[in-house]
């Protein structure tokens, strides 16, 4: 909020007569320039309001003034120190007697500094006839102390909500990025029924940022469904993300440790890359969103420099959050024949996108063709860590069998896990989750318990990645060598014995 005070004031200090702030927060916006004319010396007046339902305020007949030209020739007329703001102003702007209006107001306002317009709109669309005049100024999404002041009305109406002062300063931080309309909402609907805990108003919060994300059209919703115990292997990624759950917490900020950028995980395709996604997001307590890029490649939305650039800014507007880009050699790689980029501008927006987001905001990317990933994605400091995952090694088989045997509500006690791991050498989790599913059909077909022999006969019908695709997978291993660390911590033994 004192970044939009400070920015008003400025504009007033300059005598710009124009000012148009692109927000969605109209009624913020107002509230801001009503107090800011409260105050002494301010230099701004109690802000009149024009719209195309109400027409102009503060004038006489002005009720009937709905056409902006009308309007605007009534302020021009108006003599003596004025604040007038038009809040549907700039669909109207590329009328050229409106800009002609604003041209004018701008050349007999600046010099006495004592009137001026203020234009609300959501987008940007200055026409070219003022676009010098005009004072742009972004609003940006409210701060923590407007945010924390709209908690403690909450926690006023609501003194039995139930929640700790430790829990409130998690659930502020988690708000950033939505308008005070929409934290007002949540909050609301949490305390549907009279007590509003942790975990309703997070999921009340998740629905919203889901709705802000269907409306914006470019990024899928991911729900939350995963625990970590869901991961089977992967010990060094798990090890990874325990050490950095808490990071994204108002103590870790206050401490002034760095949040983590992002993670690139690459390897062999059905090693659980796009699952390891899915359960950052549930362990971190992170809304997902997935950036879909043939949807950006598709004219959809506009040129795809522009879609991409809005996604991002849809994803910044959601924060704190997880942007998931699945298989990104295919959007933001190379062609593996001539080495050029396959979306050139795209990825040089990528990049410094990723330079300058917002702290908040944390990537998980995948791969499978890794050499075609460029090394400028792939260099420290895009990414925090770098994951290859390899074929799960004999215990991460085992405990890839528990929880998908588990799932399918086959007994553990009803098999022999050291043969189903010798028989699965080789084989992806993907592999091993068809073959629990492929003997849970049949059983269930036959109206029985699944056993080990319809394992044993579901292995046996299943030809693994590793054999149809052995000269591939062995170059992705020494591809990735020197390249990546392994997220198994069987991996370093694993790449030896591949050499």
């Amino acid at each position: 909020m004192s970044d939009v005070k400070t920015a008003i004031r400025l504009a007033v200090v300059g005598h710009n007569p124009l000012l148009y702030l692109c927000t969605t927060e109209e009624d913020r916006v107002v509230g801001v320039l009503r107090e800011l004319a409260a105050e002494p010396g301010s230099g701004l007046s109690e802000p009149r309001l024009w719209s195309c339902t109400h027409g102009l305020e503060g004038v006489e007949g002005g009720a009937a003034m709905t056409d902006p030209a009308a309007a605007l020739a009534a302020v021009a007329a108006f003599e003596g120190p004025a604040t007038w703001v038009f809040a549907d102003l700039a669909p109207f702007m590329q009328r050229v007697e409106v800009a002609r209006r604003l041209r004018e107001f701008y050349f007999a306002a600046r010099e006495k500094g004592d009137r001026r317009i203020v234009i609300i709109a959501p987008e940007t669309v200055v026409p070219e006839m003022v676009r010098k005049e005009v004072h742009l100024i972004d609003v940006p999404p409210p701060d923590e102390d407007a945010i924390g002041a709209e908690i403690e009305r909450f926690r006023r109406d609501h003194p039995d909500c139930g929640l700790r002062t430790e829990d409130w300063t998690e659930v502020l931080l988690a708000l950033k990025g939505l308008t005070l309309a929409e934290v007002g909402h949540i909050l609301r609907r949490a305390a549907r029924g009279g007590q509003a805990t942790r975990e309703q108003i997070m999921e009340a919060l998740f629905a919203e940022k889901e709705m802000l994300v269907r409306k914006a059209g470019y990024l899928e919703f991911c729900p939350p469904r995963l625990k970590l115990s869901d991961l089977g292997g992967l010990d060094n990624l798990k090890d990874w993300l325990e050490k950095r759950r808490r990071l994204f917490t108002r103590e870790a900020m206050d401490a002034g440790v760095q949040m983590p950028k992002g993670l690139l995980m690459m390897g062999v395709s059905g090693c659980g890359k796009s699952l390891a996604v899915k359960v950052i997001s549930s362990f971190w307590n992170l809304p997902l969103f997935r950036l879909d890029m043939n949807l950006i490649f598709s004219g959809a939305y506009g040129n795809p420099e522009s879609a991409f650039r809005g996604a991002l800014n849809t994803v910044e507007s959601v924060a704190p959050a997880v942007l998931w880009i699945d298989e990104i050699e295919n959007s933001l790689g190379m062609d593996e024949k001539s080495g050029v980029h396959i979306a050139s501008h795209i990825f040089s927006a990528f990049l410094t996108w990723m330079q300058e987001k917002p702290p908040l905001v944390f990537i998980a990317a995948t791969a499978n063709r890794i050499s075609a990933l460029p090394a400028e994605i792939i260099r420290k400091g895009r990414f925090d860590q770098v994951f290859f995952l390899d074929l799960p090694a004999d215990s991460e088989r085992a405990e890839i069998f528990r929880i998908h045997l588990a799932r399918n509500g086959i007994d553990l006690a009803d098999v022999d896990m050291n043969i189903l791991t010798i028989m699965t050498e080789g084989w992806n989790g993907a592999e091993i989750e068809q073959a629990v599913i492929a003997a849970r059909v049949e059983a269930y077909y036959e109206k029985r318990k699944a056993t080990q022999g319809d394992l044993s006969a579901s292995i046996a019908r299943i030809v693994p990645l590793s054999q149809t695709m052995e000269e591939q997978i062995k170059f992705i291993r020494s591809w990735a060598f020197s390249r990546a660390m392994p997220a198994s911590k069987f991996g370093k033994m694993k790449r030896r014995l591949v050499q």
